[in-house]
C-alpha cells in the first residue's frame, strides 16, 4: 500500500509541460491499494486512465489541467447523450474499473474555453452551432462538436468520488454511466459558462448517492439519464435507486431527470436540497421519440430561493434538438444513423407515474426575480399519472400552467403568485 508521487516519474507542475505520459506512468506502476498522490501544483495533462484498487488523492492546490489540444484525448467507446459512440475520452477515465477512489481538496480544470468557442463562437451564436443550425443540423451539433468531459465513470463498480473540485469543463463535468454503486460526496463542481456543461449526470446506472455536493454550471446542475433512441430502449439499462441529498445548487437548471429516458428512470429520491438563484428547482424533460418511463420519484424537504421555474415538467422539451430533420447529406456517420432512429409512435411517449413532492418552500428574496410556479406540460395522449403536491408553499410571480396530468393532487399547497401568466414566459433555452 504504497503512496506514489507523480514528480517521481517526471510529472512537471508548470502548467505548460505536458505531463500526459509521466503521470500515467505513475498510475500504470501502482498495485493494488495503492495511493497515487498528485501534490500541489499544475499539471497540464491529456487524458488519464485509472485502474481497479487504486486510490487517486488530489493534494490541497493541486490541478489536473486540461489540455486545450484534441489529439490529446483519445477516441474510445463510450456514450454521448443518450448515443453510444466514439468520441474524446475525459480528463480523468475510470473504465471497466473495480474499487476505485478519487479524493482530496485539489482541482479538474478542464480549460473548457476553448471548447466552448469552437461549440458557440465568440458570442454563444457562432462557431458550429450556427453553421449546423442554418443546414438544418441542430440535432446533431451536439455529437459533432467534440469537447472532453472533466471525468467519466464507465462500466465501473464500488466508485467513491470525495472532495475534490471539478471546473471549467468543455462538456459535461462529471459523468456516472454504465455504473453501480458509486458515491459522490461533498464535491464542487464550477462551470462559470459554456454549452452543455452539466454539473453531475448519472446515466443508465444504479445504486448512485450524491450527497452534500455544491453545483454551479451552466445547464442540469445534477441530471438522470437513461439513454435516447431505439437502440437505448432495446439496451434496457434503467437509471435506478439513486439518492441526490443534501446539495446546494446555484447557478443552473437544477435537478432534472431525462431528457434521455429511453431506457427507463426509476426509484430515485431528492431530498434535503438547497436551491438559490437556480434557473429550474425539479425539473423533468423528455420527447416523443424518447419512450421508457419515470416513475417511482420522491422529491422532498427543498427549499428555493429566487428560482425561475420551481417545477417544470416538459415532455415534448425542445423540439429542435430533440428529432432529427431530413438534410442533404449524404454519408451520414453512424451516430446520425442512431439519433434518427427514435422510438416511434405510441411507444415514443415516455411514461411519467407516481411522482411524490413533499415539504416545499419556494421564496423570492429579490423583487426583480421571475418565477413562475408551476410549468407542468404532459402529452395529451399519455398524461403524467399520479402526481402528487403536499405541505408545498410557492412565492412567484406567475401561478404558471398545468396540463396533461392524470390525478393531480394538491394537499396542503398554497401558492402566492399575484401576476398574469403571461405566454411569453413559456420558453426556458436550457
Amino acid at each position: 500500500m504504497a503512496i506514489i508521487n507523480v514528480i517521481d516519474f517526471d510529472a512537471v507542475p508548470d502548467a505548460t509541460s505536458l505531463s500526459t505520459q509521466a503521470i500515467q506512468r505513475a498510475i500504470d506502476s501502482a498495485s493494488a491499494g495503492d495511493t497515487l498522490l498528485l501534490p500541489a501544483g499544475r499539471f497540464l495533462t491529456g487524458s488519464l486512465f485509472l485502474k481497479s484498487h487504486l486510490t487517486l488523492e488530489l493534494a490541497e492546490n493541486a490541478v489536473l489541467l486540461g489540455s486545450p489540444h484534441l489529439e490529446d484525448y483519445p477516441f474510445i467507446e463510450t456514450r454521448v447523450a443518450g448515443i453510444d459512440m466514439r468520441w474524446p475520452a475525459a480528463i480523468l477515465n475510470v473504465n471497466h474499473c473495480h474499487n476505485v477512489t478519487i479524493t482530496g481538496s485539489g482541482t479538474i480544470d478542464g480549460q473548457g474555453a476553448i471548447w466552448w468557442r469552437k461549440f458557440w463562437g465568440d458570442d454563444e451564436n457562432g462557431g458550429m452551432l450556427a453553421d449546423y443550425s442554418q443546414r438544418g443540423l441542430r440535432w446533431v451539433v451536439d455529437y459533432d462538436c467534440e469537447r472532453p468531459r472533466n471525468l467519466v465513470v464507465y462500466q465501473s463498480e464500488s466508485v467513491m468520488l470525495d472532495g475534490f473540485q471539478s471546473r471549467e469543463s468543455g462538456f459535461w463535468n462529471i459523468h456516472i454511466c454504465y455504473s453501480k454503486q458509486v458515491s459522490l460526496q461533498g464535491l464542487n463542481v464550477q462551470n462559470s459558462a459554456g454549452p452543455s456543461t452539466d454539473g453531475i449526470d448519472i446515466d443508465s446506472s444504479q445504486q448512485v448517492r450524491v450527497e452534500n455536493c455544491t453545483v454551479s454550471c451552466n445547464d442540469d446542475n445534477i441530471c438522470v439519464k437513461a439513454g435516447r433512441g431505439a437502440e437505448a430502449q432495446q439496451l434496457a439499462r434503467t437509471a435506478r435507486e439513486i439518492t441526490i441529498r443534501r446539495c446546494t445548487l446555484l447557478k443552473g437548471s437544477g435537478i432534472t431527470l431525462g431528457s434521455e429516458t429511453s431506457g427507463g428512470i426509476e426509484e430515485v429520491i431528492i431530498e434535503h436540497n438547497h436551491f438559490s438563484g437556480t434557473g429550474v428547482g425539479f425539473r423533468i424533460k423528455s420527447a416523443r421519440n424518447r419512450g421508457g418511463w419515470i416513475k417511482n420519484i420522491i422529491v422532498r424537504h427543498m427549499t428555493l430561493e429566487d428560482v425561475c421555474y420551481p417545477f417544470m415538467l416538459q415532455l415534448n422539451w425542445f423540439p429542435q434538438y430533440s428529432y432529427s430533420e431530413q438534410s442533404g447529406e449524404t454519408a451520414q456517420p453512424p451516430h446520425w444513423q442512431k439519433l434518427a432512429a427514435g422510438v416511434e409512435g405510441e411507444a415514443g411517449l415516455t411514461r411519467v407515474e407516481n411522482i411524490t413532492i413533499s415539504h416545499i418552500s419556494s421564496q423570492l428574496t429579490q423583487p426583480t426575480v421571475f418565477s413562475r410556479a408551476f410549468f407542468i406540460e404532459g402529452a395529451a395522449e399519455r398524461p403524467i399519472e399520479g402526481l402528487c403536491f403536499s405541505d408545498v408553499a410557492l412565492q412567484a410571480q406567475e401561478f404558471g400552467k398545468i396540463a396533461g396530468v392524470n390525478k393531480l393532487v394538491f394537499e396542503r399547497v398554497t401558492v402566492d403568485a399575484p401576476a398574469v401568466t403571461q405566454l411569453e414566459n413559456d420558453a426556458y433555452h436550457r
